[in-house]
């Protein structure tokens, strides 16, 4: 499998030849729903609480006797049925939504969504973006050249999760370069996830012979 590889004007430079295992695989829907699904659930951090009876403050004495006022039996005014009483089944911070994930799971989604992704027209790959410091002028540049490639156009327009840059290894220059495009998210080749792809619409490889390598890598090791 061979792809072109564009410099940061959007001319291509080159061509580099791709795995099959990670960018030529048939799409599983099944698969991708329950690893996103699971990955977005562990991301979950439980906020709204509710107190039951036992947490109330108050209803500690009993509300009238139990016997010879003609009204309903009652222990306490801290009954759910009560105005300022407890809440039942309401939602708990305690509550673990916790999934576990298997590995294999996991590493074999992330190959077959680069893969759809790939087979899309989704993913681009940039020999180099050449910061030699961090200057928001020169990612815009790079955005601008990529947007020229056929396909990419709404890399410059498209106003939410437009791409996920991806690099071979931290780079402090390109990481506060694009820090200033709340549609753009740059992580490292070692931190793609599942959840970060199908969230954005394109993917843009620099240095693309590091960054597959480090891919491969990462998935071979998590099928083990």
């Amino acid at each position: 499998m061979k792809t072109s590889v564009y410099n940061k004007e959007g001319k291509e430079v080159s061509k580099i030849d791709l795995p099959e295992q990670i960018f030529g695989l048939p799409w599983n829907a099944d698969l991708v729903y329950q690893v996103v699904t699971a990955m977005n659930t562990n991301a979950r951090q439980p906020i709204a609480h509710t107190k039951d009876r036992s947490e109330v403050r108050g209803g500690g004495k009993k509300p009238w006797k139990q016997k010879g006022t003609g009204r309903a039996r009652h222990g306490s005014s801290r009954s759910p049925i009560w105005v300022g009483g407890g809440i039942t089944f309401g939602p708990r911070n305690d509550k673990d939504y916790s999934r576990k994930i298997n590995k294999k799971m996991k590493a074999k989604a992330l190959a077959v969504i680069l893969s759809q992704k790939f087979k899309e027209g989704e993913v681009i790959f940039v020999d180099t973006f050449g910061f030699s410091e961090p200057k928001t002028k020169e990612a815009k540049n790079v955005i601008t050249g990529l947007a020229t490639v056929a396909g990419f156009e709404k890399l410059a327009t498209k106003r939410n999760n437009a791409a996920l840059i991806s690099i071979a290894k931290k780079d402090k220059n390109s990481l506060k370069s694009f820090a200033n495009f709340k549609n753009f998210l740059t992580e490292e080749a070692r931190n793609i996830n599942p959840v970060d792809l199908v969230n954005y619409k394109y993917l843009v490889i620099e240095n693309p012979e590091e960054t597959v390598k480090v891919l491969t890598e990462r998935i071979n090791v998590d099928k083990k």
